[in-house]
This record gives C-alpha cells, structure tokens and sequence, in this order.
C-alpha cells in the first residue's frame, strides 16, 4: 500500500465503458458529472477497436484482431519464438513508449486528457483509468487450435507482462494530467470463480494478477484497483494486494460481506472499496438516489458493526456503477451517471 493514504470520502468514478459516440462532449460531461476522479471512457459502440480486450493489444506478441467477432487470436505461424524473443526484449528494456494506445484504439484517453490540459473544468485530486485484467484477456484469446491461451504458460506470461508494460505507459501519461492516477484491472472472466466451470487454480489467478500488480508498484506512484462485477472469491482477489476492490453493490453486496477478515484487513491496512451501488445491467430508470444511499448505509453499518471507525470506512469508500455502462442504452447511461452523481454529493454531505 501507498505510504500517503488518500482519502476518498465516496468520490465517483466510472468503470469505462459508455454507450455514446460524441467523443468530447462525452469527455467533458463525465469531468463535470464525477469531478473528484474523472475516468476516460471506452467507446465500444463507436469501434471494435475499443472493445475491452482489443483495445489494449496494439504493441503485444502475435495477436490478430478478428473484427466481425470483436475478438483476437493467435493464428497458425512459425513466428512464435521470433515474436516472443522481440517482445521481450523491448519489455525488458523498459521500451515503453512501444506499447503505447493509440488515438484510433483509445479517443477517449487523449480527449479526457486534452480537457483536464485546457483547464477548462476544475477536476481533482485523483484521474482513473483502466485495463483488462491479465485473466480476462488470455481466456479471450485462442491459439490455432481453438484453446484460450490462458493454459498455455509461455503466452499467458508474456501477455501478462505486456499488459503491465501497457499499463505502465497509461500510468505515466495520467500522470502529466497532474492528478493522482488510479488504474483498475477489468476481471470480469472472475465472476464464479471456484465453480466446476472454473478451470484455473487460485494461486494461478493470484500470481498473473501479482504480475501487474508489481510491475506497476515498482516503477510508479500509482493506486491499482481490480474490477470483478459478479461473485468471485474475493480473498483470493485480495491476496494478489490491490489497493482498491470494485464490486456490484448492488446485487451482491451479501456475499461481498462474507468476508469480513479480509475487508477489515483491506481497510485497515490503507486499502479502500470501491462500491458498485448503481445498477447497469439490471438498470429499471425507476431507482432513487435514496433507495441507494439505503441499501449503500446497509453495507456501510456492517463493516462498522465489525469494529472499523465510521469516519475511516468513509474515507475508504468510492461509488461506481456497479459495471461498465456499455450496454446500457444512452438514455439510460446518463441517468446512471446522474444517479451516481447526486448519490456521491449525499453521502458527502
């Protein structure tokens, strides 16, 4: 964990995705919506190039985007070991302007920071971005024989340090907006981890996420944060020592406070939660930023219950959606935001 504890006092902040096309005007109505820590947003209706997995593969080994299916593969070549060999070469030389996201890939990062560089809306302290988590993209990616490449350890690896490296690059440019970055990791492939349909051993999970983890601590000042929206075991996620947790408040706020050891711990000990309070794929138009600030309290008086300081839960506290608004449509997407944007004034009332 950071030595300078941040206080949060339950800013908002986005997930990434947004259902719209107006690159700018998106831009500028998220800094004005969640100005405490505006987010860049990921236009995945504008371009299979900003799907979640896609979007963060320029610069990687191998890889070839299927557009159709909005989805990449490794196709049949000899060029494994040559490809493999040239990566890590650039990753261990610390290339890492080579895995840059470009303009065409990312609209939203560039025009987010262009504004915040204008001045001309008052944001601050914190700017978040974000990046599929390691788990998320190689189960994505199939080899020539059809297998996701998470099973394969010497590709699963070297996308693993790839995403690092990418992140390390969005880091650093974060960074020049002259706010603190935060970077969550996207793991989604987490959700029902520990079923019979879950193929991968914990410690697999713990050490590809530690991969990222580390590599960033190591070379930046910056606050990581892993992203699941559905049930995972979320001790399993807390031991690869994100410093934020994000999860649906909303529908699984129960089993998220089974684990009071490891969220008093997580607290405690610097970390903070990031709660998914406003509903996304289960999104009605009829909630109330009462009714969330209620079911949010519920969660809030739990972890007070177990003995942790009311006003040091609420300084490790953020709201978020409860998942990327993506699928939403418009309309409903800027009344989630609006939502989310009065809830966070309330609560730091």
């Amino acid at each position: 964990m950071p030595e300078k504890r941040p206080d949060f006092r339950f800013m908002a902040t986005g997930i990434g995705s947004v259902p719209f096309l107006d690159v700018g005007a998106t831009c500028r109505e998220i800094a004005e919506m969640v100005p405490f820590m505006p987010f860049w947003p990921q236009f995945v209706k504008r371009s299979h190039l900003e799907d979640m997995s896609i979007q963060y593969s320029e610069g990687l080994p191998l890889l070839e985007i299927k557009a159709e299916e909005r989805s990449l593969i490794i196709p049949g070549s000899n060029q494994r070991e040559t490809e493999l060999v040239k990566f890590y070469e650039l990753y261990l030389a610390h290339e890492v302007e080579r895995f840059a996201m470009s303009r065409e890939y990312a609209p939203g990062f560039y025009s987010m920071l262009e504004l915040l560089a204008d001045g001309e809306v008052e944001c601050g302290p914190f700017i978040k971005g974000q990046i599929v988590g390691p788990l998320t993209f190689t189960a994505g990616i199939k080899d020539p024989e059809g297998k996701p490449i998470l099973h394969d350890q010497e590709l699963s690896e070297a996308m693993t340090r790839g995403l690092a490296i990418k992140a390390l690059w969005q880091v650093r440019k974060l960074e020049g907006s002259g706010k603190r970055p935060v970077i969550f990791l996207d793991e989604p492939y987490l959700s029902g981890f520990g079923s019979a349909f879950s193929p991968i051993q914990r410690h697999e999970v713990v050490d590809m996420l530690r991969i990222v983890i580390d590599y960033l601590r190591e070379n930046a000042d910056v606050l990581i944060g892993i992203h699941c929206c559905g049930n995972t075991d979320w001790s399993m996620v807390l031991e690869a020592g994100p410093d934020i947790i994000n999860f649906d408040a909303f529908e699984y706020m129960d089993h998220f406070l089974l684990y009071e050891d490891d969220i008093v711990r997580l607290i405690e000990g610097g970390g903070a939660i990031a709660w998914g309070i406003v509903p996304t794929s289960g999104f009605r138009g009829d909630e109330s930023v009462d009714d969330l600030f209620l079911r949010l309290e519920k969660g809030l008086k739990r972890i007070n219950q177990w003995g942790v300081d009311a006003d040091l839960i609420a300084q490790r506290s953020i709201l978020t959606p409860a998942c990327g608004m993506g699928t939403m449509t418009p309309d409903a997407a800027w009344a989630a935001m609006g939502l989310l944007s009065r809830l966070c004034r309330r609560c730091r009332e």
